[in-house]
């Protein structure tokens, strides 16, 4: 039986090279890895942590009723991501399992990398460095042109931290900024298009920023993008499945749109092929959030997050399960 002046336990879950929070975990609590185990998950967590109380998800594990039931002791999930889409929470609430997330510990660094891919797509930055690589400069000329930054209409599809913080760098461009989200934000300088079709409408840029729900699922379908046009571009930081990637595809061959930066895609790692030969997408391998500022971020927050459940104090950054 474990003694009071103990370490509390803590059930983590990590891909093998996510390993930044280790030395920051065993210095607080008693780990219990199930990553390390050659079982499969359930059986690994029945078998090591039915009586847990904090089970911390670094990474993308998806946690469903049926993986709940094999904790039956279970009061609280701290996620080290922003989106809850990987959760039933329906299941948590039932069970009375408290979520956490990552809060605004990410919120700068997939900004700059928004605007960065959107800087990218315009101006063919990554096209230019493989045409100059490849020898093409000397041997073709001049390189196609890009188009300005500058005096964009950026419609944003969600405006919380992240999205707030693409439209302040936005801003000094010159850029026109607008938004989509569930609800108008009040003290909120930007134009509010309460849905997609007109934010497409009106816009040559859409940065989606939203989390992912049932009903944000394919928020951007061929519809949007045909209301986009042919000038128009799509950065995406937020969640793949927030875009038909089947008709993007279809619009970024046919030129029915302009160009993409993706960060994120439907069924990660797999990315569509017939996007490799295009110089009017810029590719990211989810990895707008990952620098080493916000890694040790996300760790203070989820450190943060697991003291106060032991210490029956509020949480950090609590997830609404309703």
């Amino acid at each position: 039986m474990a003694k009071s002046s103990d370490p509390p336990v803590v059930l983590v879950h990590r891909p093998t090279s996510m390993d930044f929070m280790d030395e920051i975990l065993s210095r607080n609590f008693r780990i219990v890895n199930t990553h390390t185990s050659s079982e499969p998950i359930p059986i690994s967590i029945s078998t090591q942590a039915t009586s847990a109380r904090a089970f911390l998800n670094i990474g993308m594990l998806k946690v469903t009723d049926e993986l709940l039931s094999h904790l039956p002791s279970l009061q609280i999930i701290v996620l080290t991501s922003v989106g809850v889409d990987h959760i039933d929470l329906s299941a948590c609430k039932r069970r009375g399992v408290a979520v956490t997330n990552a809060g605004t510990a990410f919120s700068e660094d997939a900004a700059d990398c928004a605007v960065g891919l959107l800087i990218s797509v315009l101006r063919r930055i990554s096209a230019a460095d493989r045409y100059v690589r490849s020898g093409n400069w000397g041997k073709s000329g001049d390189f196609q042109l890009g188009s300005k930054v500058s005096g964009k209409r950026v419609g944003i599809v969600g405006l919380g931290s992240i999205g707030f913080h693409v439209a302040k760098r936005l801003e000094p461009f010159g850029c026109i900024i607008s938004y989509n989200s569930r609800s108008q934000k009040p003290d909120v300088p930007y134009p509010y298009y309460p849905d997609i079709l007109s934010l497409a409408a009106e816009n040559d840029v859409l940065i989606l920023c939203c989390s992912l729900t049932d009903q944000t699922y394919h928020i951007v379908n061929r519809e949007v993008m045909d209301w986009l046009g042919k000038d128009g571009v799509i950065i995406n930081v937020g969640r793949g499945k927030l875009i038909d990637e089947k008709e993007m595809v279809k619009c970024l061959v046919q030129g029915v749109i302009s160009g993409a930066g993706l960060d994120v895609f439907e069924n990660e790692p797999v990315v569509p092929e017939e996007l490799f030969g295009l110089d009017n997408v810029v590719l990211s391998p989810h990895a707008a959030v990952a620098t080493p500022g916000s890694l040790n971020n996300v760790a203070e927050v989820a450190l943060a997050n697991l003291k106060a459940f032991f210490s029956n104090r509020p949480l950090i950054s609590p997830v609404q399960l309703d």
